[in-house]
């Protein structure tokens, strides 16, 4: 049940965001928004990242991590039913903030459940659940215009649907809500207890031991110094300039594309391209990158590739179009690679809860300017030149600091230090 809660949850922390990308443009002219504007709209996601997900761990503590997991997948189902319907942008925003509240939570605490759970198993475990996220981002970033055509070619029924996925991550994680609190006397679950009893023992027992896990772990130990680890803020950084790629790439690519001379269900192909290229290697990467003293060089591949794609994009967008999507897709599986490296930067559960929730918070502050600039630059400018030359030159810092990120070392040990 927790593995199928887990896959079901990975499936619908991105719809909320690709979906509108691909009908950013009818959206747009639906609303009356400006670039500017929808600048703005495609940096709520990080913001709302950076803002909820910092809540997530002391949430977890008080509730249990299935409770508010669970509690996240109601909040994704409700935002994607009210956002089409609210009227106007004030309406969009709020509906969309839900929906996004509902991802920064589960976001932070699937490295947290994951490790919790499966500790002799982070890799291929975190190779699983950036394989779900990464398919559902690219279906819905492909079906969501053929999905609109055929529900009558309104934007808002073909954003609305979405939420019939949310609905179903609901189910799995049920079982785990009653389970709000470890027992009185604390008890030891090994990974491979733990892994047993999400299969044998059924949800009761794995429920408590969600539960009841970071807290005791948080009670055993005092909060880490986060904040005096080198490793620690490395891995913000380079979360952050990778999901400032990946948010301008899931919020303005289709629109790229687009603009470029290629039909809206093409574009809407070539954004599923660039997400669907993390379902394999989202699985790849990171047991590769578990068996590696130094992730370092796995950061630089992806980050040429990354370069290689914006050099094309720029040169002839319309040309080597689905080349540059392959290339682009490559590249933003630095994505899954930072969840990896989380769970393997820290030594305990609660230390991974406490990098997990540091460095996405702070990495999502970091993201939230570059999609608003995006927007303001090419009202401004008329064109995707400058954009594009944005995208390329935040690539080179996040090489350096996800070499740095990769050493091996981890945030306790320098902490103490």
């Amino acid at each position: 049940m927790l593995l199928l809660g887990i896959v079901l949850a990975a499936l619908n922390l991105r719809p909320a965001i690709t979906s509108l990308g691909a009908l950013l443009e009818e959206v747009r002219d639906g609303l009356g928004m400006s670039g500017s504007v929808a600048g703005l709209l495609t940096s709520v996601p990080p913001l709302c990242f950076a803002v909820f997900g910092v809540t997530a761990p002391r949430l977890a503590r008080r509730f249990g991590p299935g409770a508010v997991v669970c509690a996240g997948m109601v909040a994704i189902t409700a935002g994607l039913l009210i956002r089409p319907f609210a009227g106007g942008t004030a309406g969009f925003l709020a509906g969309t903030a839900l929906a996004l509240m509902g991802i920064a939570v589960s976001n932070v605490l699937m490295p947290v459940i994951v490790k919790r759970f499966f500790p002799d198993r982070v890799g291929s475990m975190t190779g699983l659940y950036s394989m779900a996220l990464a398919f559902g981002t690219s279906i819905a970033a492909a079906a969501t215009v053929p999905v609109t055509s055929a529900l009558g070619g309104d934007w808002q029924p073909g954003l609305a649907v979405w939420a019939v996925l949310g609905a179903a991550a609901v189910l799995p994680w049920l079982p785990f809500v009653r389970q709000r609190t470890g027992p009185t006397t604390p008890r030891t679950v090994s990974g491979a207890s733990g892994a047993s009893g999400a299969s044998g023992d059924g949800a009761g027992e794995a429920g408590a031991a969600l539960a009841d896990g970071p807290a005791r772990q948080a009670a055993e130990q005092p909060p880490l110094r986060i904040t005096r680890s080198r490793t620690a803020w490395a891995l913000a950084v380079f979360f952050g300039l990778q999901a400032t790629a990946a948010y301008i790439t899931m919020g303005w690519m289709a629109q790229i594309f687009r603009d470029a001379g290629v039909s809206a269900g093409t574009a809407g192909l070539l954004l599923a391209v660039i997400m669907m290229m993390g379902v394999p290697l989202a699985f790849v990467i990171p047991r590769v990158a578990t068996r590696l003293p130094h992730q370092g060089p796995i950061v630089v591949v992806l980050g040429v590739c990354g370069l290689a794609g914006y050099a094309g994009l720029y040169f002839a967008p319309a040309g080597g179009a689905w080349v540059w999507a392959l290339l682009l897709g490559v590249s933003n599986c630095a994505f899954p690679l930072a969840l990896t490296m989380v769970g393997m930067r820290a030594r305990t559960g609660a230390g991974v809860a406490q990098l997990s929730a540091f460095a996405q918070s702070t990495g999502y502050l970091i993201s939230i300017p570059g999609p608003l600039l995006v927007g303001v630059l090419y009202q401004h400018s008329g064109g995707w030149g400058l954009p594009i030359a944005l995208m390329s030159a935040l690539m080179v810092p996040q090489i350096v600091v996800g070499v740095l990120a990769g050493r091996d070392r981890t945030v306790e040990e320098e902490a103490a230090r």
